[in-house]
């Protein structure tokens, strides 16, 4: 199948007409965000990673309240941590006296906050009931049962990926598209096992492979901020880009005041991959929390999310007293051309950068032919 064929194969297989998909973002997307994007010809998203069912249920009900055009519900299919009570001591032990600092208590001990998605009953029977356009996966794939569920439900699927090995493994589970997620990008590294070597690919590098190597359409992620980023995405062979940093800086989204203003500084200029806010890899503005990960002294980490629940507490104690820099604040490593703007008119703005983007190569392979 040639490049434009699987181009116009995924714009039509979600029925939008921009190849401008927003990123997920767990406790950032909102259905307001969400339906914002979709009723501007892009496609919405919403990570429900973080949500119990009938809080996603919720949420997937308020965004079709917004928009009849379809959107993304994105999840966490990532295994199930393993506890490990002198692990999570050590840490909370380590931590104690940055919480000390702020007037509070580090937490007597840590629970994993989030239910994976593979071993979620109840949110596999939402989506079934609900059936949003498309259901995502990151960290990983369910099983072979909830992927057919989702698929006897006529829900699209996408898979991301950090590498080939992970796209192979989507491809034979039955994805319809591949998210190829670059070192670039800003939250979550969709790293299918964390302990593992991870080759870093970037976002062009791994677009260009996924479409050499596979049929499914390809779907670019991590680093692109601009209609010239999403040009140079298609040029390669992808048949969309996903901008989650672009986004985020949305008045739609839910981030808080702190977040907003290091989005929109200086601060963004710099980025940093960390585990110690989490427990798994993920890319974020270098702040307090971040400096914390890059001590000589730093214990082992526990495993995500147990570790995010120390996080969370952390930043919550330290927002009280008026520091935001123990926050998760995700970005990618080209947040500093993050623009604050309405998503709808952020969207208009990107497919107006991107038509000037493909009129420039035009103009240039005319020079070149003439």
């Amino acid at each position: 199948m040639s490049t434009r064929a699987k181009n116009q194969s995924l714009l039509k297989m979600l029925s939008i007409s921009k190849p401008i998909i927003q990123a997920p973002m767990a406790g950032v997307s909102t259905p307001a965000l969400a339906a914002a994007v979709s009723n501007a010809g892009g496609l919405g998203s919403l990570g429900v990673g973080a949500m119990n069912a009938e809080a996603a249920r919720k949420t997937i009900r308020d965004t079709r309240a917004l928009t009849s055009q379809p959107f993304n519900i994105n999840v966490f299919t990532h295994a199930p941590a393993a506890a490990d009570a002198a692990v999570e001591k050590a840490w909370l032990e380590w931590l104690a006296p940055v919480f000390a600092k702020y007037g509070a208590n580090a937490p007597d001990k840590l629970s994993e906050i989030y239910t994976s998605f593979i071993e979620d009953d109840a949110m596999l029977d939402v989506f079934v009931e609900e059936k949003p356009a498309v259901v995502s996966f990151h960290f990983g794939l369910p099983s072979p049962k909830i992927i057919g569920a989702l698929k006897d439900a006529g829900i699209t699927l996408f898979a991301s990926a950090t590498n080939l090995n992970e796209a192979a493994a989507a491809v034979d589970a039955g994805a319809d598209a591949l998210v190829a997620q670059g070192i670039e990008a800003g939250g979550h590294r969709g790293m299918f096992d964390p302990e593992g070597f991870d080759e870093g690919i970037g976002t062009f590098a791994l677009t260009r492979l996924l479409v050499e190597q596979f049929e499914l359409p390809v779907i670019a992620a991590g680093g692109i901020m601009d209609g010239a980023g999403i040009a140079a995405a298609l040029a390669l062979g992808a048949q969309a880009a996903q901008l989650g940093t672009a986004f985020v800086a949305c008045p739609e989204t839910s981030i808080d005041a702190g977040y907003r203003a290091a989005l929109l500084s200086d601060q963004a200029r710099h980025t940093i991959l960390t585990s110690a806010i989490s427990g798994r890899p993920a890319r974020a503005m270098m702040n307090r929390f971040t400096e914390l990960g890059r001590e000589a002294n730093l214990p082992a980490t526990p495993q995500y999310p147990i570790a995010y629940d120390a996080g969370k507490a952390l930043h919550a104690a330290a927002k009280a007293k008026g520091e935001f820099g123990y926050g998760a604040q995700w970005a990618g490593q080209a947040a500093a051309l993050a623009r604050s703007l309405p998503a709808a008119e952020l969207v208009a703005v990107l497919d107006a950068e991107l038509r000037d983007a493909v009129r420039g190569l035009q103009q240039y392979g005319g020079e070149q032919a003439s």
